[in-house]
């Protein structure tokens, strides 16, 4: 059985992230490993700050400190078990039929590649803990995510809606290509409708790149579509997606072309940030 990889840190996106990580795992008949991960922080011992005291002040302060380090770290614990525990309700809800946790302590990429070559995919949310506080900013554990993963990074948006309506982001290049070829052979899109979007000023070359991806996605007998724009990726991007009501964006995570921006350099950022929609991310 194949397996999905689900990153939650009890977030705003959580809930998000565990309804799409169900409908996914429901079209590949996959199981669900979600995974928690205590920072090395979290609970770890506070900053001694007892230097400057004397004799038995210092002994009881020392005493003291040690009792809330430990105290911390049980409560990070606590709290690592209770947002498995919620996901996997809501993944079993959503008719995920294997759930199985994991709470890690440590660096969140050595805890990915512990499990990385058993797994299809990875799920997780665009923003961290902080995101009500931080909206200007994607999670940084993202984007290390997104620029080390061996597999697909599906980037689930704050609020769950059923997908329906496809635009894949296709400008011919290698993990683009890649995207084509896995994406033809995934049950997750035999039933969804796909636009495949060409960028770029010649629009006789932009229609022969877009053609192509749509003629091998028409082969495995899935709904298909070409289509083309000319200006900055980001901005046709966003207002397609905005103004047309697609659900899902579909894109390589490297590119020869502009699009190569969106996901290495700033740009990254503002895609991400500015679709209210999941992201699919193929390497």
């Amino acid at each position: 059985m194949d397996k999905i990889l689900t990153l939650l840190d009890g977030s705003a996106y959580s809930e998000s992230v565990c309804h799409h990580t169900a409908w996914i795992a429901k079209k590949l008949n996959a199981s669900v490993e979600a995974m928690h991960v205590l920072g090395r922080r979290e609970g770890a011992e506070t900053t001694d700050l007892s230097g400057a005291l004397r004799l038995g002040a210092r002994s009881a302060l020392l005493k003291q400190l040690a009792t809330l380090d430990e105290q911390r770290a049980k409560l990070a614990q606590a709290k690592g078990h209770a947002i498995l525990e919620d996901a996997k309700a809501i993944l079993e809800q959503d008719g995920a039929s294997v759930v199985n946790l994991r709470l890690r302590r440590g660096d969140l990429l050595d805890a990915v590649r512990e499990v990385e070559n058993d797994i299809r995919a990875i799920t997780m949310g665009k923003r961290g803990e902080g995101a009500d506080f931080a909206t200007g900013h994607l999670g940084s554990n993202l984007e290390r995510i997104v620029r080390t993963s061996k597999v697909p990074v599906f980037v689930a948006s704050r609020e769950f809606r059923p997908i329906a309506k496809v635009l894949f982001a296709y400008d011919d290049s290698p993990s683009a290509k890649v995207a084509v070829d896995r994406m033809s052979t995934s049950p997750v899109f035999t039933d969804l409708d796909v636009c495949v979007l060409c960028i770029g000023n010649d629009t006789d070359r932009t229609q022969a790149t877009a053609g192509s991806a749509v003629e091998k996605l028409r082969s495995a007998n899935i709904t298909a579509s070409a289509r083309t724009a000319a200006g900055e990726p980001e901005e046709v991007l966003g207002k397609l997606v905005s103004n047309e009501g697609f659900d899902l964006l579909v894109m390589g995570a490297y590119g020869h072309s502009r699009i190569r921006r969106l996901i290495i350099g700033s740009t990254t950022t503002a895609m991400i940030q500015t679709v209210k929609i999941p992201v699919l991310l193929y390497r």
